[in-house]
């Protein structure tokens, strides 16, 4: 991470919640031309050595969502999971001209190794660069940079809050969630052995 990085050093009330458009363009761009980025908000992290629980305090988060830049990797393998892309690309186009300037792509991470692996509620967008129409960007040399956004999902089996309807409660990681179910799954074996006998 770049030392002089403004992770999460927002004043009260700030939210970091820009448009796909809005991301490649204004940071994804000038990161992958090598040009300087201000505000310098976004951290860069090595997306294979941080699983998604890991991000607290190192990327950018803004809400439920973290932040970051990362280089293009083939392999998005970690210690203890990895990232599955799921059949999911999207264009992103510029407001103004109507051109393709991006591409959104989706991320599922799953817990264990591929491809026995356990799906999370965690989700990844990754976003990349085009071509502009432009000569100066077709000959300026390209960086292979990419933003991420990830945040876990709620909802059916999903991960839950331990609070009121306010939701400022503290919530349980997907390991956590995993290890419950598996004592519920115990309860219930040991239910129906009671009962049979």
């Amino acid at each position: 991470m770049e030392a002089d990085c403004l992770v999460n050093q927002f004043p009260p009330g700030f939210r970091f919640c820009p448009t796909d458009e809005e991301l490649v363009l204004h940071f994804l761009y000038p990161k992958s031309l090598l040009l300087p980025c201000y505000p310098n908000i976004i951290p860069e992290l090595d997306l294979r050595l941080l699983h998604p629980w890991e991000l607290h305090g190192k990327a950018l988060l803004s809400g439920k969502r973290y932040f970051f830049f990362s280089q293009t990797v083939g392999n998005r393998v970690l210690e203890n999971g990895y990232w599955k892309q799921l059949d999911f690309e999207e264009p992103i186009f510029g407001g103004g001209s109507g051109n393709k300037v991006g591409v959104k792509k989706l991320y599922e991470f799953f817990t264990g190794e591929a491809p026995f692996g356990i799906k999370t509620n965690w989700l990844m967008q990754e976003y990349h660069v085009c071509n502009w129409g432009s000569d100066y960007y077709k000959t300026k040399e390209r960086s292979r940079w990419v933003v991420c956004k990830v945040e876990e999902k709620k909802g059916k089996g999903e991960s839950f809050s331990c609070s009121d309807e306010d939701g400022d409660g503290s919530e349980l990681s997907c390991l956590d969630e995993m290890f419950l179910s598996l004592d519920d799954d115990l309860d219930d074996t040991s239910n129906t052995i009671l009962n049979a006998n």
